[in-house]
């Protein structure tokens, strides 16, 4: 049973929920980067404790983030017994990518609208597995296009089923999916219990859509930690602003309470969640400079790998204040929202002419952004 059931059993009750995880995801003290990094910084780390947390594990098919939102989103559709989802994102959206593959798991259809990104063999690759795990996928040239084009999926499904399929929005970011972390930020109080590490007085985590951020400070509150969340922007300013944050903190924290008037009342904290502007570099998906560095430096010294859209921009803004001297003798908690199963052999005789012809231009037109 997740933590946050185990706390609170009227949850289980009343949240729907599918198991697709393996929890919990283990926590790792990254002492070789730490070694590399007061080589580097001489003692601006004092007594500074790194540690990782390896959501990057989260499930054996696809590991990352979404795969705790998944958990009651997914649940949430089998509950009102829809036959599919439908949901938006990048071309090379993780999201999709993770929603296909374990709504397959779950008896689903999935349907991803899609939208133009920067090209990258990893774009590449979620495109050709998501086509492999069965995904319906649609490509539209901008954001309003790919709205429209939902609507007309969905009354079409309507049709063809007898109901629409189950709305999950980009990157599975709504109360519903934030359960997912209110319920890590449990997990997480039950490992700081067990020894596995102290409490951090920081965690970083990449912020995209918002629903890891938001749910992670929710849970945090709940759960009694004093963890400041370090949010790391990661997409265009109008996906990710404080004014988001209460409001989706608002909306998910009334859903619990419904469920459970005993899940206790707690309130946004400006100085225990931190928007950080300074990572976002040129456009989504383009790795900055010092991302590129973070990826290289967290792989090198821990094995650990990451990406540039996403993680290693947060982890470069952990790199930052490290250099700064802002994490001297504090404990420090990187979120590692990427995934790290190893799909290679999966999509290795996947023909990419079998993609809708929209596609095809991610395997014929050079890469706007290097290979991370």
């Amino acid at each position: 049973m997740i933590a946050l059931f185990e706390i609170y059993p009227r949850l289980a009750e009343r949240l729907p929920h599918a198991a697709l995880g393996q929890w919990p995801t283990p926590v790792q003290r990254l002492e070789r980067l730490e070694a590399a990094l007061r080589e580097r910084f001489g003692d601006g780390l004092g007594d500074a404790r790194l540690f990782v947390k390896r959501d990057d594990l989260s499930g054996q098919s696809y590991g990352g983030n979404k795969v705790r939102k998944l958990e009651f989103l997914l649940g949430r559709a089998l509950h009102e017994g829809r036959k599919a989802t439908l949901t938006f994102g990048a071309a090379g959206s993780n999201h999709a990518l993770a929603t296909a593959i374990y709504a397959r798991q779950a008896g689903l259809h999935a349907i991803s609208m899609l939208v133009p990104q920067p090209n990258s063999p990893s774009v590449r690759k979620n495109l050709l597995m998501s086509h492999r795990v069965g995904a319906e996928l649609h490509f539209s040239p901008y954001y309003a296009a790919s709205a429209r084009d939902a609507l007309y999926q969905l009354v079409r499904r309507r049709i063809d089923d007898g109901q629409r399929p189950y709305l999950i929005p980009p990157g599975g970011s709504s109360p519903v999916g934030m359960f997912g972390f209110v319920n890590a930020s449990f997990e997480l109080r039950q490992q700081i219990g067990r020894g596995d590490l102290p409490e951090p007085d920081c965690i970083y985590a990449a912020s995209g859509t918002m629903g890891t951020v938001v749910g992670l400070h929710l849970g945090a509150q709940a759960a009694g930690l004093h963890s400041q969340i370090v949010a790391v922007r990661v997409t265009a300013a109008k996906f990710t602003s404080m004014e988001k944050a209460r409001r989706y903190f608002r909306h998910t924290l009334r859903l619990l309470r419904k469920a459970d008037p005993a899940f206790p009342t707690v309130t946004f904290d400006d100085q225990q969640f931190i928007l950080r502007h300074d990572c976002y570099g040129e456009d989504y998906g383009v790795p900055t400079p010092e991302a590129l560095d973070a990826i290289r430096l967290l792989n090198d010294t821990e094995g650990i790998r990451i990406e540039g859209t996403y993680t290693g921009k947060a982890f470069a803004a952990l790199l930052a204040d490290a250099a700064a001297g802002r994490l001297r003798n504090k404990t420090a908690l990187f979120w590692n929202t990427y995934n790290s199963r190893d799909f290679s052999a999966e999509i290795a005789n996947v023909d990419y002419h079998e993609l809708p012809k929209a596609f095809h231009r991610y395997f014929e037109m050079p890469d706007d952004v290097p290979a991370t």
